[in-house]
């Protein structure tokens, strides 16, 4: 188990408070198909993902960053228990979607630049501290199947 201090839960419920779904999310997701293009491999059935432009103007790219968003929601929500939040999700993506799990951590840091840039000279070395060990977990739980 993780042991969160006050100042880490409250950053981290006070970001994902702050935060447009609909404008991270997708946001989020792009830059992680546009920078490490081998992830596109999972979006097959999204259609037209050739170029930066597809990916951005994708709307079932964007409507699955706004999903992975509420996902992560669960996660803040259950901070502590979140490998068994995660559980299902893990073994989705594990056994049926066959998703290589270092793609969390390439998304957990775009997910990371983009909050940075929403969040500006707020983003303090403290704040990406604790939204770092956030992803970290996540990330982690989110690959626990494959162990």
């Amino acid at each position: 188990m993780v042991e969160w201090t006050d100042f880490e839960r409250t950053t981290i419920s006070s970001i994902f408070a702050s935060l447009d779904y609909n404008d991270v999310g997708p946001k989020a997701l792009c830059r992680c198909l546009i920078v490490y293009p081998w992830t596109q491999r999972y979006f097959g059935a999204y259609g037209n993902l050739y170029n930066p432009a597809a990916i951005k103007s994708n709307p079932l790219i964007a409507a699955h960053g706004v999903k992975v968003m509420h996902g992560l929601d669960r996660a803040v929500k259950n901070m502590d228990d979140i490998k068994a939040t995660y559980a299902e999700l893990s073994v989705l993506h594990s056994e049926k979607l066959h998703v290589d799990r270092d793609n969390f951590r390439l998304l957990a840091d775009c997910l990371t630049i983009v909050i940075a840039a929403k969040m500006g000279s707020a983003f303090t070395c403290e704040v990406q501290a604790a939204l770092q060990k956030f992803v970290a977990v996540v990330v982690s739980a989110l690959g626990r199947q494959y162990n």
